[in-house]
């Protein structure tokens, strides 16, 4: 009989991963500061928001912070506070989550697709120049599943053309690049703090900056109760106590509440976090097939919080095995296993066909002056994304017993991959590979 449960044999996995990815962790301090909420019928209000934004900022080092009902409304309010408008580019990786670059429609400016590097799945400093326009306003660069972006050759690039860079960490909270803190390089940082991610509040986002104009446009683009005379910008001051982005966008004192708490516990948590995956990967060194999605800690960067855990899958070191058949191999020995990561943005109809406004073209070219889908047939990396990956379990404990059965799975599969040739089916949209988004997930699968 086959070692492969696949085939019928014994499954890798067999221990009870018992809380080992239960995330966030919640304990009766952030309990009472829920209820403490509660009985201060204070849900709406701005004191806990506005110590919460201290804190962060201190945490992140950056001089200003301002709250958000969302990661998204974070991402819009940064574009709006660097100046993108109408007509205006944005440059962004095609391989990422839509609320990166989506809400570009909503200031009439026009998203551009540039590729990714393979090792890292972030955006590649060496494609941006192509992207660049005389309309060119801003570059987002993510932070893709905790790896961080290559911020040299970006920064370089941004420099050079005066381009504004907005980082975003949504994956990556509390990582670092070459000594220094994710999300303090560019000219503003916008991330998401919703429950899956690894700084999770409940459901919130954060901007911060050290530009006082970018700090006071961003607050005042959705927290109209905080434009007032503070705010002295005097492009924007006439407008006091009015949101600029025509919404409210203040994040919910539930959430602030929570992010008081989690703030004080995140670094160690994500530390113990960081020590369970690369344990994780250090048993699969050398393993055919398998490449870790890590950096090396020794040059002072980190994978964060290891965001929606991910491995780099080198078929060609398998016998072409596809890595839908691999991901089936490693499900069958209890282990969550999904093929491929985000779906390039650029294959769906919303970037490429949808007119959303009624202005009787594609919403994505309706104000541009070229049409940049053209630019989408040169993005070779982010067309084998997901052909070229797979997702990993997201540790949330330093547990050997059980983290050794989780590599074993993966092992047993590579190592036996010839037995899986004979009936793979090749990669396939119908099995699954890649998303539009992380979904929530079974505990003993890949989370979002």
């Amino acid at each position: 009989m086959s070692e492969l449960a696949i085939f019928g044999g014994s499954k890798a996995v067999t221990k009870d991963p018992g809380d080992i990815f239960t995330w966030p962790i919640i304990t009766k301090e952030d309990e009472d500061a829920i209820i403490k909420v509660l009985h201060d019928r204070s849900m709406s209000g701005t004191d806990l928001t506005m110590e919460f934004e201290e804190k962060y900022a201190q945490w992140q080092g950056s001089k200003y912070a301002v709250g958000y009902t969302n990661g998204t409304m974070a991402v819009l309010a940064a574009m709006f506070a660097v100046g993108v408008g109408n007509g205006d580019e944005v440059i962004c990786p095609s391989v990422t989550y839509w609320a990166s670059i989506l809400s570009a429609y909503s200031l009439g400016a026009t998203p551009v697709f540039a590729d990714i590097e393979p090792h890292s799945l972030c955006i590649d400093p060496n494609d941006i120049e192509r992207c660049i326009s005389e309309r060119t306003k801003a570059i987002i660069v993510i932070h893709y599943l905790g790896h961080p972006a290559n911020m040299d050759g970006i920064m370089k690039v941004a420099k050079k053309h005066n381009i504004k860079v907005i980082e975003d960490t949504s994956h990556a909270q509390g990582g670092f690049y070459k000594g220094e803190k994710l999300g303090t390089f560019g000219d503003v940082n916008a991330t998401s703090l919703m429950s899956g991610k690894s700084f999770a509040t409940g459901e919130a986002g954060m901007l911060t900056t050290n530009d006082l104009v970018i700090y006071e446009k961003a607050l005042a683009s959705a927290h109209y109760e905080r434009f007032d005379d503070r705010v002295t910008t005097p492009e924007i001051n006439r407008y006091k106590g009015l949101p600029l982005l025509g919404m409210k966008g203040r994040v919910n004192q539930f959430s602030s509440a929570i992010g008081l708490v989690q703030i004080k516990y995140y670094d160690e948590r994500i530390k113990e976090i960081r020590k369970a995956m690369n344990y994780f990967w250090d048993l699969l060194e050398g393993v055919p097939g398998l490449q870790a999605h890590r950096v090396d800690e020794k040059e002072g960067s980190n994978m964060a919080g290891w965001y929606a855990a991910a491995g780099l899958y080198k078929p060609e070191e398998l016998g072409g095995l596809s890595v839908t058949r691999f991901c089936q191999a490693v499900n069958a020995e209890g282990v969550g296993c999904s093929p491929g990561v985000n779906n390039p943005l650029h294959t769906h109809s919303i970037f490429q066909t949808a007119d959303l406004y009624n202005q009787g073209k594609p919403t994505r070219i309706a104000n541009a002056s070229r049409d940049v889908r053209k630019l989408d047939l040169e993005l070779p990396q982010c067309k084998i994304a997901n052909s070229r990956s797979y997702g990993i379990p997201w540790f949330k404990h330093y547990r050997p017993e059980i983290i050794q059965e989780y590599a074993e799975a993966y092992k047993k599969v590579a190592l036996n991959y010839k037995e899986l040739l004979k009936d793979d089916p090749g990669n396939s949209d119908d099995m699954g590979m890649g998303r539009w988004y992380f979904y929530s997930a079974p505990a003993d699968s890949k989370e979002s």
